[in-house]
Formats: C-alpha cells, sequence, structure tokens
C-alpha cells in the first residue's frame, strides 16, 4: 500500500464518517417535516367543519336581520298610519267639538245671566 493508497482510504473514512454526521440532522430533519404535514392535515380537517358552522351561523345571523329589518319596516308603517289617524280623528272631531264646547258654554252663561236678572227683578 502506498501513500496516495492509505490518504485515499483515511478520505474516504472521513467522508463516511462525514455522511454519517450529517445523516442524523436530516433524519431530525424529516421528523419535523412528518410532524409538520401531520398538523396541518388535522388543522384542515378542523378547520373544515368549522367554517361550515360559520357559514351557517352567518346565514342564521341573516335570517333574523331581515326579520328585524320586515318588523321595523312594520313598525315605522303602524307609525305613520297612527299619526294620520290622530290628525284625521283631529280634523273631524276636534272642530265640531270646539264648537259644540263653545255653543254650550254660551248657553249656560245666557242661562246664568238671565237667572240672574229674575232674581234681581224679584227681589
Amino acid at each position: 500500500m502506498s501513500i496516495g493508497d492509505v490518504a485515499g482510504l483515511i478520505a474516504a473514512l472521513a467522508f463516511v464518517l462525514l455522511v454519517g454526521f450529517l445523516a442524523y440532522p436530516l433524519i431530525k430533519l424529516g421528523k419535523v417535516f412528518d410532524e409538520t404535514r401531520n398538523t396541518i392535515r388535522e388543522l384542515s380537517e378542523e378547520t373544515v367543519p368549522l367554517i361550515t358552522e360559520v357559514t351557517a351561523t352567518v346565514n342564521a345571523a341573516n335570517q333574523q336581520l331581515e326579520r328585524v329589518d320586515t318588523i321595523t319596516t312594520n313598525a315605522a308603517q303602524v307609525s305613520t298610519n297612527v299619526s294620520a289617524l290622530t290628525s284625521l280623528f283631529a280634523a273631524t272631531v276636534g272642530s265640531p267639538l270646539v264648537k259644540v264646547a263653545a255653543f254650550s258654554y254660551g248657553v249656560r252663561q245666557a242661562m246664568s245671566g238671565r237667572r240672574a236678572g229674575r232674581r234681581r227683578g224679584r227681589g
């Protein structure tokens, strides 16, 4: 064996040791990638049903908001109708009622004045 053969043998052994030394971190890195893949898979499996539930909840909330909008619209219409009815009642009954009250007041005043005149005439 010559010096070149021994040097080649030492270089080959050093290369084998280097490969063995670097193989361990690569194996660990492969395990990390496997765990990452499993975590992403589990996350995806749990996220899809969650997104489905959120979508259902948002749809239900939208339906409730539509109902509230309908109720609000109806309440506004009722308010408008009550206002119109009040105005109509005031216009229809209010003016004649004031006239009747004024007439009855005048009649009472006239009758009380007539009674007072009779009492003075007798006395």
